[in-house]
């Protein structure tokens, strides 16, 4: 049922994406597309080279050791290249990111790390989308019913996250693991449910740990994943200013600030295919923009996501090899 779901969401962005292509115009994107020209390189690469780079700046803070930067940043671009290229809505690739981490952090330490991550990150959205808020109502307010729209999703993520801080902090995962052992012993799984149990209340409990005595490396992180999230308005900025586009850096920063929050909304449709892209027009328009610039950049935005998911998928060979090769010495030295 759920692959059936998320097929029947592909469908429909799909069907958003050619609707906006016809209402625009495709010679008006190609034209865009055009001007870019041989700086389209610069911009698939630049701006998300920074956001990787403080990204994995704020996923370092929160773990319990010195691991080296340049391999937490190719387990990172390897984990995020999963979350895209396979339908589990942007969480298959978190586990491998633990996973890649090892000999220099054990696993259980390595998953309470990516989910307090992962969690840092939506904090961090949230944080950015308040800001762009702020700066449109005091600044520059856009046309239309934009600002009461994204007010209203904002105070959604507040509930949403403080909710999802408060099953960490709880025992959540715990009383998971507890429902868990109990089904597996009814139906057979044995030892098996006891273990998944177990491992889950562990987790549990690291994870309580961290909310209670790290909040300031939490807080630290998501104040750094907010600074990351406003380099997509630096991209946005770099972008309009090759097309010949006038736009402050303060609008790109709200515009994208608005785009996190479509994102966080549409997290069910596979890579937010046809919301962002319907977001970004009305965002353009709502700020004076050219429609054909604003469905011109998401066109670009997919392709540097599709060329840093080969870029990621190159580390996990790298970091897959190194990983393995880490736990055979690993086992070899052991007594």
């Amino acid at each position: 049922m759920t692959r059936w779901i998320r097929s029947l969401l592909v469908v429909a962005g799909l069907a958003v994406v050619a609707y906006l292509v016809v209402q625009i115009g495709p010679a008006a994107i190609w034209s865009s597309l055009v001007t870019l020209g041989w700086r389209l390189p610069l911009v698939l690469a630049f701006p998300y080279a920074l956001a990787a780079v403080v990204d994995t700046l704020a996923w370092w803070l929160l773990l319990p050791g010195p691991v080296p930067f340049w391999l937490l940043m190719r387990a990172r671009l390897a984990g995020e290249a999963v979350n895209l290229a396979t339908p589990t809505m942007a969480v298959g690739g978190e586990p491998l990111k633990a996973y890649l981490l090892r000999p220099h952090v054990s696993l259980p330490d390595g998953l309470v790390s990516v989910i307090a991550d992962k969690t840092t990150i939506v904090v961090g959205q949230m944080i950015f989308l308040a800001l762009g808020l702020l700066t449109a109502r005091f600044l520059e307010p856009p046309a239309g019913r934009v600002l009461p729209i994204m007010t209203g999703l904002l105070g959604v993520e507040i509930l949403a996250i403080g909710g999802f801080v408060l099953v960490q902090a709880s025992g959540g995962l715990g009383h998971g693991g507890r429902l868990l052992g109990r089904l597996g012993t009814r139906v057979g799984m044995g030892a098996g449910g006891g273990r998944l149990q177990q491992g889950l209340g562990e987790l549990d409990r690291a994870l309580a740990a961290l909310y209670r005595h790290g909040r300031r490396r939490l807080i630290a992180s998501a104040l750094v994943h907010a600074v990351a999230w406003a380099t997509g308005g630096l991209e946005v900025y770099v972008v309009l200013r090759f097309l010949r586009q006038p736009a402050a850096l303060s609008t790109a920063l709200i515009i994208e600030s608005f785009a996190s929050g479509v994102k966080f909304a549409s997290f069910m449709v596979p890579a937010s295919l046809g919301a962002l892209e319907g977001g970004y027009v009305a965002f353009f328009e709502a700020f004076g923009l050219a429609a054909s610039a604003g469905l011109s950049f998401v066109l670009v935005r997919r392709l540097r996501e599709f060329t840093w998911a080969i870029v990621g998928f190159l580390a996990l060979g790298v970091s897959g090899r190194a990983a393995a090769r880490g736990e055979i010495e690993g086992r070899t030295a052991a007594p």
